[in-house]
């Protein structure tokens, strides 16, 4: 998020001494991305981050794809995933491809370690449950409709404050943004923003932990997850100050682009990444020109494929879909609004749907686990019904 934040303790000037209360030094860290070129942050530890007791393979992170068959369009009924594990074994993936994962999480347990993706950004949609991130920026709480940004290389766990919580999560191996056509050349968010600073949500508590035993830490990188051990506890900065953070937004706070007639789904975008962009669909009031069609006309994705998550409400164009689904329209076949849902849809002033959207630019591949929630019939459903 291209802002600048200072949290806890830090020395006037970067680079020099600052020492704790018995005349050691803190230990300084920068942490940034593409380099030395990117955003960043300078994080102050009271241990060196560089002392590794033991480092261990736990396994490779592969996801096994279905054999290619005809390109369809897809629909996985994700309610009734299995709940259990925590959060990071909670994790289904059921989308994938070079850029990105799309899977679930219904974590029941909390995390006895930390953890940390060495390999990009990860976005957090909670579903539901409540809980906060506990990170090396410090604590961010997070309740039902907040996306959560998680930069790469950020060391965190997820603690639950209820028995059950539901995800939708993102893994990238690209930095994940607000639009560019929202920020102007100073990356501050423009007027015709539909959201602005002050509704992104940063840490709000930090409480440097001063602790010694054994804590693990378990790094996504290279391909494979490796744990870290350590004699102090992971979460031991004093203070830090940059531009790379953990953030909040809620989707609730989207404020929605409407028009006289249907608008294009970039009106919804609320976040942009490498190939592919993250869209928001939330309750909004209709088009108001008199002869105007609610529901959106057909399209076709000729260079991306569309992913939709359905959260809440009545989603205006769609039968036969409920909380939890995931459809795939793949690049190259049309898709609209089902049978009758055109017609149906003149008239009426608002619409209540509450939806995430993936627009990937490279087409994206089926895990095989998916194939357990699929419903078959799906590419089928525009048919008239006899």
């Amino acid at each position: 998020m291209p802002h600048y934040v200072k949290m806890g303790k830090i020395p006037h000037k970067r680079h020099t001494q600052f020492r704790k209360e018995d005349g050691g030094l803190y230990y300084e860290q920068l942490m940034g991305t593409k380099g030395f070129s990117g955003i960043q942050s300078l994080i102050y530890h009271i241990n060196p981050p560089t002392q590794v007791r033991e480092a261990s393979k736990i396994r490779e992170i592969v996801y096994e794809f279905e054999e290619r068959g005809p390109v369809k369009h897809r629909h996985f009924r994700t309610w009734n995933t299995p709940a259990g594990g925590d959060f990071l074994e909670a994790r289904k993936i059921i989308l994938a491809n070079d850029d990105l994962a799309i899977g679930v999480a219904r974590p029941t347990q909390q995390m006895p370690y930390f953890y940390r993706n060495g390999e990009g950004d990860e976005l957090l949609y909670v579903h539901e449950g409540r809980g906060r991130l506990e990170t090396i920026f410090g604590e961010l709480a997070f309740h039902p409709g907040d996306y959560l940004v998680i930069p790469i290389g950020t060391t965190y766990r997820v603690v639950l404050e209820t028995d059950e919580a539901r995800f939708l999560v993102v893994e990238s191996i690209s930095e994940i943004v607000p639009p560019k056509r929202y920020r102007n050349e100073h990356g501050q968010l423009l007027e015709h923003s539909p959201f602005c600073e002050r509704d992104f949500r940063t840490p709000e508590r930090l409480e440097p932990k001063d602790e010694q035993g054994d804590f693990e830490v378990r790094v996504r990188a290279q391909g494979m997850l490796t744990s870290y051990r350590y004699d102090f506890h992971p979460l031991d900065a004093v203070g830090w100050d940059g531009y790379l953070f953990p953030y909040a937004f809620s989707i609730h706070d989207f404020e929605p682009i409407t028009g006289r007639v249907h608008q294009p789904p970039p009106v919804h975008q609320t976040f942009e990444a490498h190939n592919y962009v993250v869209c928001s669909f939330v309750p909004r009031l209709y088009d108001y020109h008199p002869q105007a069609i609610p529901a959106p006309y057909v399209h076709s994705n000729v260079e991306s494929d569309e992913v939709l998550y359905y959260a809440d409400g009545d989603f205006m164009s769609r039968r036969g879909i409920e909380e939890g689904s995931i459809t795939l329209h793949p690049s190259g076949l049309p898709h609209g609004p089902h049978p009758g849902k055109m017609e149906e849809s003149i008239g009426k002033t608002e619409t209540r749907e509450l939806a995430v959207m993936i627009d990937t630019f490279r087409p994206l591949r089926v895990v095989k686990q998916a194939q357990e929630s699929e419903d078959t019939a799906y590419m089928y459903s525009w048919l008239p019904k006899h």
